[in-house]
């Protein structure tokens, strides 16, 4: 495979330096991760989101690690979606048990003027009124689009690079990787805060893992908000049995994007079910401050509400509380 050359960010930011990072020891980085994180954030403070799928499965889009992907048998099945007074129910649910930013999904390639963007916009008012922050991934969408988001009420819209540009394409092939840029950029001229990650474990070298990162760095201004996850090998998929992250991987890429993104707000997100509290513990101290409470993600399980209660009590953190 011919590896893509990428250029030197404006602010001098280059990939060979994002590549260094992770080739050096392990511990030395969290270390240096863990300075930087307290310069910027409050240690103990970890910001909880919940999210939930408000369009479930039948996406015309080809991800190999996704179980809603039209073109993967999975046990997923395609749903209609959820209601505008189911949502706010969720959302309320979501309120009590701690969260502070909610999150809502939709398995779309794109948004699409009609009926269903309409209530996607009465459901960012709705949850906005609550007192919650907002935030959707729907797919691809136009600048126009995104300021009706703006204009309802959203605070941010995820969308997600995935991986490196090199390795994009044997990850997806129904889109590109500029096409995400592309949206986060009418996300970005919308004035609404831009949430974007990344997955590690879809067969990605440490090459594409450095790319993914200096992209991420790289966009003006940076993320306010890194979600790291883990693949969840998912049965039916292409990547359904590639094997799991080692937790040493997931520390070390949170502690690279601490270092490359200090003010960002960085999640311990999907697979950190499969992890130990030790090994969450480490990403706490290397920068992680944000996660993902409730007992599912979109389609995945989630670790236990009681379980992390119990694990912020023995770490001294504290979730955020808004209001």
């Amino acid at each position: 495979m011919t590896t893509t050359q990428i250029s030197p960010a404006p602010g001098g930011l280059t990939l060979d330096a994002v590549e260094a990072l992770f080739g050096r020891p392990l511990l030395e980085l969290t270390f240096e991760a863990a300075k930087v994180h307290r310069l910027h954030h409050d240690p103990r403070e970890v910001q909880c989101s919940q999210l939930i799928s408000i369009k479930t499965g039948g996406c015309p889009e080809d991800c190999g690690y996704c179980s809603q992907s039209a073109h993967s048998k999975t046990a997923t099945r395609s749903e209609d979606r959820l209601s505008v007074k189911a949502t706010l129910e969720a959302a309320r649910n979501a309120q009590a048990a701690g969260a502070d930013r909610f999150c809502m999904g939709a398995a779309w390639r794109e948004v699409r003027e009609g009926e269903d963007f309409e209530a996607v916009l009465d459901m960012v008012r709705g949850v906005k009124e609550l007192g919650l922050e907002t935030c959707v991934t729907l797919g691809m969408l136009k600048e126009s689009q995104a300021q009706r988001l703006k204009d309802a009420g959203l605070d941010y819209y995820n969308h997600n690079l995935d991986t490196g540009r090199s390795y994009y394409g044997e990850v997806v092939s129904t889109h590109d990787f500029d096409d995400r840029i592309e949206t986060l950029g009418n996300v970005r001229s919308a004035g609404i805060h831009v949430c974007s990650g990344g997955i590690l474990g879809l067969g990605e070298s440490m090459q594409a893992r450095a790319e993914l990162l200096f992209e991420l760095a790289s966009l003006d201004p940076q993320p306010e908000s890194v979600p790291i996850n883990a693949l969840v090998p998912i049965e039916g998929t292409p990547l359904g049995s590639d094997p799991t992250v080692d937790w040493s991987e997931m520390l070390a890429t949170i502690a690279a994007a601490r270092i490359l993104m200090p003010r960002a707000v960085i999640r311990l997100s999907a697979g950190r079910g499969e992890m130990s509290e030790e090994a969450q513990a480490l990403c706490f101290l290397a920068g992680a401050n944000s996660i993902f409470v409730g007992d599912q993600l979109l389609t995945t399980a989630n670790p236990q509400p009681s379980s992390d209660a119990a694990m912020f009590q023995k770490l001294g953190l504290n979730p955020v509380r808004r209001g």
